[in-house]
């Protein structure tokens, strides 16, 4: 489970030739660094001059170390349903019957495939929108992190995006094709808010 190997571990295994783990597992990483960063700019909002937040920093902080860990959570999924597509695409095709079972099992392989990048496109929106709550009363003194945290949820949302786009490409059933299709514009929105907090964030830096 990556969330439980040493970064030297999960990197030197990313950068093997096995196929897993791969992007989708980056992305969910991706993922659990912008919430965990979230998490450090709330408890560093948890002074008597943050007094009036106490409730809100409570809510977001635990809300972003459960993030954290759902992203991770992900990474291992990601590399459990590749597995799966790539065991589809094994299945024997000597004969039509075999045929007609192997391409089923990839059809369904590769909608499966997509769920977490989809599940990953939603968890990044939840992030970006802890972060854009945070900012506005957030430790001034941390608060480039936010912007760290949106680009991080940014590159998520990002890779996930492309992540359905290839399973999307396999799939030949319609509503499966309209669900990612889906994904892939919400995806395409966590892109724009995440770009917009980090831009406010700068900005509020250089005020």
């Amino acid at each position: 489970m990556i969330g439980s190997e040493t970064l030297g571990t999960y990197l030197d295994r990313l950068a093997s030739n096995d196929p897993t783990p791969g992007g989708g597992a980056a992305a969910a990483v991706h993922a659990a660094q912008a919430a965990a960063l979230v998490a450090m700019v709330a408890r560093f909002s948890t002074s008597t001059k943050y007094a009036a937040f106490e409730a809100e920093v409570r809510e977001i902080t635990e809300a972003a170390d459960a993030y954290a860990a759902a992203a991770l959570q992900l990474a291992d999924a990601d590399e459990s349903a590749f597995q799966q597509v790539i065991g589809a695409y094994r299945l024997p095709k000597a004969s039509e019957d075999e045929k007609t079972a192997r391409t089923q099992a990839i059809q369904a392989a590769l909608f499966a495939a997509a769920g977490p990048p989809q599940q990953l496109v939603e968890l990044s929106a939840s992030i970006v929108a802890l972060g854009e709550r945070l900012v506005e009363f957030g430790n001034p003194n941390v608060i480039g992190d936010i912007a760290a945290a949106a680009e991080a949820a940014r590159a998520a949302a990002a890779t996930a995006r492309v992540n359905i786009d290839i399973n999307l490409v396999g799939i030949t059933d319609r509503a499966n094709i309209e669900t990612l299709d889906r994904s892939i514009a919400d995806a395409e929105a966590v892109i724009t808010a995440a770009e917009a907090l980090a831009a406010r964030v700068r900005k509020q830096i250089r005020s």
